[in-house]
């Protein structure tokens, strides 16, 4: 949560939800911590849709942008590590794939309303880079560990020999 997000316990929603509502008049949103789950987020609706509008708006002028001009996969793929500094570790290859497929995404996401896929691919290719940075780490996971076995509960080789 941003500095400007305030946070209370969710029992104070409940016990003192007219004062606890009341706050977001000067705040945003609402941290709501919870003892037995998640915490959850209190926003107005019509914060929500800003939010939403100010992220579709951005999704939609980066791949206008990406699609139109020749020099903007290069302009983007410079300006990826300003955005994201972990793309450093990443092969030249693996960034422009990052790229594309983050345009592709955010595009998709934006047409159903629904960004969890860009925050789960932006968490895996973080993971990739991770791999990437650590040369043990990367070594033993490209390692050929010799015959693939074929899949876990299988009594069957794999079907590609590997």
């Amino acid at each position: 949560m941003s500095a400007e997000s305030a946070a209370v316990n969710f029992s104070e929603l409940v016990n003192k939800n007219k004062q606890t509502l009341a706050r977001l008049r000067d705040t945003p949103r609402l941290l709501l911590h919870r003892r037995d789950g998640e915490d959850l987020v209190l926003t107005t609706a019509a914060r929500a849709e800003q939010d939403r509008t100010v992220v579709s708006a951005a999704t939609r002028m980066l791949a206008a942008m990406a699609r139109r001009e020749p020099g903007s996969t290069e302009l983007l793929l410079d300006i990826l590590p300003d955005a994201f500094p972990w793309v450093r570790f990443l092969p030249e290859a693996d960034i422009h794939a990052f790229a594309v497929e983050l345009v592709d995404t955010m595009r998709a996401a934006d047409s159903l309303g629904n960004n969890a896929s860009v925050a789960q691919l932006l968490i895996a290719w973080q993971h990739t880079a991770e791999v990437h940075s650590d040369p043990e780490l990367l070594a033993a996971l490209t390692r050929d560990h010799g015959e693939d076995y074929g899949s876990v509960g299988s009594s069957h080789p794999s079907p590609l020999g590997r």
